[in-house]
């Protein structure tokens, strides 16, 4: 199936984005601010209500395993049934997982209801959001397709760790804990308004009507991964991408409170982290069409994030507590973190059909890193401690860079555009 568009001279094709899209990435920005907001406090929020950092990390694992399993799907779903209602499934499941997580686990503190509802909220975002990448992959020009996925990652970072964050820390002054989440169904409401009502796009599936048909859908996941084992690597590179993401949210709010950061301070931090963050997920999709996808996901990725993960961890130690040096610090590492942007254009690239296939590889790769993250700082902190958990982080995103030297596209072109012998003729 192929569907990308390939003129577009409008100011939104210029800058990297299909217009026929542009209601959807707006709608996946406000849903993601939605998802986000206890990104940077629920940890904190439930070990002060009685929980041990263990149980808290264990919640968060459940959620990361069911996050993985829906990121799994949600690509070859939305090739077999369409993108629309795979984002109207994830959108039903976000709803009924929140509201029996705040309405029945959190006020007692039941930690069995807890589990299961925050598992069933899990289901949700991946379903939404990563669908919509598929559908990113298949409208975009090849040679503007780093850049339309680094507008993607720019609007769902942006929701979830930039928006969310900073609505929470209104929200929690002014409406409490439990209603900030609440309120959380009203703005993913509205931004599936946008991705889904407004968004007038049409997506021809794949698999049509044929039950059998989508089930190959289904399989396909599993066997392009033997087919072309660089899409399996780049799985585990996005693994690692984010596993720091969401590791650090169960664990470091304490460590800086231990230094003399207030709550309102890190989720400043956090969220002025995913600020540069989003910013330079639109300025590696567009060094990644130039450099090179691979180099830029190698070294500003797997290297860059490995130095500064590192240099975020020591920071209030090495600057004596300082607001606004642990935040550059932050800073640096969320800019880098950006590197891996292209990882989006890189792995679907590097086969000629079944793209839903190989970006749900790297959807399960999205999803493993929120039950990664939080995995590691469960079983190691007790063990190793804070410092022991910044390390291993900072050794996955080396082992990441030594992966992604292995993954290459056809004559070792830097993009899909530059591998096309015919584009490549016209454009000298």
């Amino acid at each position: 199936m192929k569907q990308e568009l390939n003129s577009d001279n409008s100011l939104l094709g210029r800058a990297g984005i299909p217009k026929q899209l542009a209601w959807g990435y707006l709608g996946i920005l406000i849903f993601m601010m939605g998802d986000g907001v206890e990104q940077g406090w629920l940890s904190p929020y439930l070990i002060g209500r009685g929980m041990t950092i263990q149980q808290s990390a264990s919640l968060f694992t459940v959620y990361g395993i069911t996050i993985a399993i829906s990121s799994w799907f949600s690509g070859v779903l939305a090739e077999g049934f369409g993108p629309k209602k795979t984002m109207l499934m994830g959108l039903l499941l976000y709803i009924i997982g929140t509201a029996g997580f705040v309405g029945y686990g959190l006020p007692d503190l039941n930690f069995g209801v807890m589990l299961v509802t925050y598992a069933v909220r899990g289901f949700g975002y991946p379903l939404f959001a990563y669908s919509f990448l598929v559908w990113i992959t298949y409208r975009s020009p090849g040679k503007k397709l780093g850049s339309a996925v680094g507008w993607f990652w720019f609007v769902f970072t942006g929701g979830l760790n930039v928006f969310g964050a900073y609505y929470s820390s209104w929200a929690i002054e002014h409406l409490g804990y439990l209603d900030t989440l609440w309120s959380s169904i009203f703005w993913v409401l509205v931004g599936a308004f946008f991705a889904l009502v407004l968004n007038k796009d049409k997506f021809e599936t794949s698999a049509g009507k044929n039950r059998s048909s989508k089930a190959e859908e289904l399989a396909k996941g599993l066997i392009i991964m033997k087919e072309e084992p660089k899409v399996l690597l780049g799985g585990i590179v996005r693994i690692i991408n984010t596993t720091a993401q969401f590791a650090f949210p169960v664990f470091l709010p304490t460590y800086m409170a231990a230094h003399g950061f207030t709550t309102t301070e890190w989720l400043q931090i956090w969220g002025t982290i995913f600020t540069a963050n989003i910013a330079f997920n639109l300025i590696f999709g567009f060094v990644g069409d130039g450099l090179g996808w691979r180099n830029t996901v190698m070294w500003f990725g797997g290297i860059g994030c490995a130095v500064t993960t590192l240099l975020f961890y020591y920071s209030p130690v090495m600057f004596g507590g300082s607001f606004w040096m642990v935040m550059f610090c932050g800073i640096l590492w969320g800019a880098l973190l950006a590197g891996y942007v292209p990882l989006s254009a890189l792995v679907p690239s590097l086969v000629k059909k079944d793209k839903g296939a190989a970006m749900a590889v790297l959807n399960l790769g999205a999803g493993l890193a929120v039950f990664v993250g939080p995995a590691i700082v469960g079983i190691f902190i007790g063990s190793l401690g804070n410092t022991g958990v910044v390390w291993i982080l900072a050794g996955l995103y080396v082992l990441s860079a030594i992966l992604t030297r292995f993954i290459t596209l056809p004559n070792n072109a830097k993009t899909a555009h530059a591998a096309d012998p015919l584009v490549a003729v016209s454009a000298t």
